[in-house]
């Protein structure tokens, strides 16, 4: 029998279009209807801090576990060209309203929506060193910690990535879940795990990274941002002061 997933509401004020999960308040992502391409909420941005690790090119592959409205992949395949992109999602009714509601683009060369479990994905040998870039952001209706937060998956996560690869994941900074998923991560990935600070509505976002040490100092990261500012429009600058901060960098990052 199919796995039922939440029921799926909508809300939409002030020309923004939310998604909620069994009718909670607990928003699952958003699209302002003037700007459907655009990063509307703040963590959902910081889930692309990993441009200021990796470049896309023509061999760029970006998987996304967890569709929500669909803002990420959107965002990726609009803006990360010629890098494909991927997209996981058990609930086909949340694939639906991606595409119907929020404007996602249907598969073709770059693109991919994959109707399947992030823990069965991850698993999969087949899918072993197949992208670049995993961004998670697994909640279901109670928003209470993401529903696949274990140490195996986040161990079968980093065996996905790449060389070198990173991991950006959206955690919930004020939930009890937080602290256990920071040490699960640092566990996975040899510690190698830098935090962005917490954004209005408690979301975390943390970026685990995998392959070669990395020893850049501020200024490198600095120009890499202006570069990330100029060709995506995010606040990338923003980006690294908060990394510096949030972290307690020096003048150089070695992770």
């Amino acid at each position: 029998m199919a796995r039922r997933g939440p029921e799926i509401t909508l809300s939409e004020v002030a020309g923004v279009r939310s998604l909620h999960f069994g009718g909670s308040e607990w928003i699952q992502g958003s699209m302002r209807l003037s700007r459907p391409d655009h990063l509307e909420l703040e963590y959902a941005q910081q889930m692309m801090s990993w441009l200021l690790f990796l470049a896309p090119d023509a061999q760029f592959h970006i998987t996304q576990l967890g569709l929500g409205t669909g803002a990420l992949t959107k965002f990726c395949h609009a803006r990360c060209a010629p890098a494909t992109v991927a997209a996981v999602e058990i609930n086909p009714t949340v694939i639906t309203v991606a595409r119907t509601m929020f404007y996602l683009p249907e598969d073709e060369q770059r693109l991919r929506v994959i109707g399947q479990d992030a823990w069965a994905y991850v698993r999969d040998g087949a899918q072993h060193a197949s992208a670049n870039i995993l961004q998670l952001d697994l909640y279901d209706a109670t928003a209470e910690g993401p529903v696949l937060d274990s140490l195996p998956f986040y161990r079968a996560c980093r065996k996905v990535l790449r060389d070198p690869g990173v991991l950006t994941v959206n955690l919930f900074g004020q939930h009890a879940s937080f602290e256990p998923n920071i040490r699960r991560l640092r566990q996975a990935f040899s510690n190698r795990v830098l935090q962005m600070p917490l954004v209005h509505d408690g979301n975390v976002v943390a970026i685990a990274l995998n392959g070669p040490p990395l020893h850049v100092t501020r200024a490198q990261m600095l120009a890499r941002a202006k570069v990330v500012k100029q060709t995506t429009g995010l606040p990338a600058l923003k980006w690294v002061t908060d990394l510096w901060s949030a972290n307690a960098l020096g003048a150089e990052l070695h992770i």
